[in-house]
């Protein structure tokens, strides 16, 4: 998690972009981030977390071909880079040693 700094939005975020694998981009995330948190994701709070993980090299994008039904515009697409599935993998690895340590969760 050294140097990670994921916020807890970011982490979802990026999930998401896992779940959705090659489907990853702008309305999908948004509206998958909105199913499962049950929150609403601002087009805006979504850009910036995409952009703010993109600039710590934890994913990346690439533009989709043009469409007729997007008016000619491409969507932009989002991959998890190496480095951002070994920043997660840290994360659920210290959350579950943690969560082993309360003794109330430690045997569920």
């Amino acid at each position: 998690m050294k140097g990670s700094n994921l916020g807890e939005f970011q982490e979802i975020v990026m999930l998401s972009i896992m779940i959705l694998d090659e489907n990853a981009y702008g309305v999908s995330i948004q509206e998958d981030v909105s199913k499962r948190t049950g929150r609403h994701v601002s087009r805006g709070a979504l850009h910036t977390a995409l952009t703010r993980l993109e600039e710590k090299g934890l994913i990346n994008s690439m533009y989709g071909e043009p469409t007729a039904e997007r008016g000619g515009r491409r969507k932009r697409y989002y991959q998890v880079s190496n480095k951002g599935r070994t920043s997660l993998q840290e994360i659920k690895h210290l959350r579950q040693s943690m969560w082993q340590l309360i003794p109330e969760f430690s045997n569920s």
